[in-house]
């Protein structure tokens, strides 16, 4: 490598006073402490307490939508959104090949069928184009679902992923959800804070699901939550997260399935305490951006991603786009052996073993981006 990756590798270990610099780490400060500290002393340590309730009410209000059910992970979020959208086995949901693999697990949970389409450059998440012209390729629709031509299964749903925490084209998706008779579910694992039109990811949907996994832009630890605009899926989602048992003063009463994913009341107390910061998180973030857009001005050949048109984006990782004047694993190996953790984007889940052989359309872009893609160090500081 030359001079110039020399120079930006030792210019962001310069930024974070660090020799080494990790992708993303958690912020914390004594409120977390002062939070986590009373709900060790309530003892309500699991999954109820006040702070659970407390945290789905103030995430609801911080995401605009009606309801919020916390849970133990994004990837329970995006299974349980999934069901209670009515996705059922065997039905099939369009998704990205270029996502993180809990996006086409969560189809499987429930035996649905991860179909993929591609990405948009503009974007990095579902083109909206490209996804129409697909279904007027492969679908039809009877009485009021549309059917697979090929396999006879109803196509259930979408799940658009806001990557990295750049917004999709949402009016476009919502109004061919309408059109096609499709459940728009949002994977907003990543994007909280980010906003489409003013308004926030994850409030587009029938049902969306966040993620507050130690990496992300705030953190309960492990953790997860769905998001909805209806009452009854809302109290549903609640209702078979908790085991599904029918509330009782001692009697252990399940009418049916349900799942253990009911987010710890201490988990939610430290999602209180970081939920206060995400703006000036976001705030500090977006100046990163611009820190960075100043340190690659003079490296030929790469440019770094800016959110797309009619969103403002929580930069939740920054992103490189590199040409094809470079190999990505070098560039991979020379930040990383210098000190700047850097990681390339998720392998295509039409790659991986278990969907290799689910249905796709066309993936040139997801195949183009693997290649250009690559994230750099993204933790939100204070300069100075």
């Amino acid at each position: 490598m030359n001079e110039q990756w020399m120079t930006f590798a030792n210019e962001i270990k310069n930024l974070y006073e660090k020799d080494f610099v990790p992708l993303h780490e958690p912020t914390f400060d004594e409120t977390e402490i002062d939070y986590v500290t009373d709900c060790v002393r309530s003892g309500w340590v699991s999954s109820v307490g006040k702070y659970v309730d407390r945290f789905e009410q103030e995430l609801a209000i911080f995401t605009g939508v009606k309801r919020a059910v916390a849970v133990v992970n994004g990837t329970a979020a995006l299974h349980i959104a999934l069901k209670v959208a009515g996705v059922q086995a065997n039905d099939e949901v369009f998704m990205p090949s270029l996502t993180f693999i809990a996006t086409a697990n969560a189809a499987m949970y429930l035996q649905a069928i991860p179909h993929f389409v591609d990405v948009s450059e503009q974007t990095l998440g579902l083109d909206p184009l490209k996804l129409e012209a697909y279904i007027n390729e492969i679908a039809y629709i009877q009485d009021g679902q549309l059917i697979n031509r090929k396999t006879k299964r109803i196509i259930k749903a979408v799940v658009p992923m806001h990557t990295f925490g750049h917004p999709v084209e949402l009016d476009s998706l919502v109004d061919i959800c309408r059109r096609y008779h499709l459940a728009l579910v949002e994977d907003a694992a990543e994007s909280l804070g980010s906003y489409y039109k003013g308004k926030h990811t994850g409030s587009f949907g029938i049902t969306a699901a966040l993620s507050f996994n130690g990496n992300k832009i705030m953190t309960t630890g492990g953790g997860g939550a769905i998001l909805t605009n209806d009452d009854k899926i809302a109290d549903y989602a609640k209702y078979i997260t908790t085991t599904a048992k029918i509330p009782h003063r001692w009697d252990y009463e399940h009418d049916e399935v349900g799942y253990n994913y009911r987010m710890p009341n201490l988990n939610a107390a430290l999602g209180c305490a970081q939920l206060q910061k995400v703006k000036p998180f976001v705030s500090r973030k977006r100046e990163l951006y611009e820190i960075y857009s100043g340190l690659i001005e003079n490296i030929k050949g790469v440019k770094l991603f800016k959110e797309p048109i009619n969103s403002s984006s929580n930069y939740w990782l920054q992103t490189l786009l590199i040409d094809d004047t470079y190999n990505r694993d070098e560039i991979l190996d020379f930040l990383n052996e210098n000190g700047v953790m850097s990681r390339p984007i998720w392998t295509p889940m039409h790659e991986l073993n278990p969907f290799k052989d689910m249905p796709q359309s066309d993936l040139s872009v997801t195949m183009q981006l693997k290649r250009k893609v690559i994230n750099i160090p993204s933790t939100p500081f204070k300069k100075g």
